[in-house]
């Protein structure tokens, strides 16, 4: 299975840039070994289950929630019964129809 993750997590009570709070997500993200994408607006995950999914969510609310009060997250999920590889796959899916499209 592979469950594409996107999602936004931040706090809304330390200011106008968040950037110090963001990075500690990143941070986690980076050490879970799953594979994924930073983005201006959000990060996009793959996992193979969705617990897997829900438990990166929960962990990087829990490394905000140490010292911040509120915190804002959107989530969306693209589920889909087929091997890992899909961060990748799909955008080389548009790039092999269009030509490279991040520059």
């Amino acid at each position: 299975m592979s469950i594409l993750l996107e999602f936004a997590m931040f706090p809304t009570d330390k200011g106008e840039s968040v950037s110090e709070y963001v990075s500690r997500v990143i941070k986690l993200i980076d050490n879970s070994g799953n594979n994924y994408q930073l983005t201006p607006m959000g990060t996009i995950v793959e996992t193979e289950t969705m617990r897997e999914a829900l438990d990166l969510v929960e962990q990087c609310y829990e490394v905000l929630a140490e010292d911040c009060n509120r915190i804002y997250s959107s989530l969306k999920f693209d589920i889909r019964n087929s091997e890992p590889g899909r961060l990748q796959k799909k955008v080389k899916s548009i790039e092999d129809k269009i030509g490279k499209v991040c520059k």
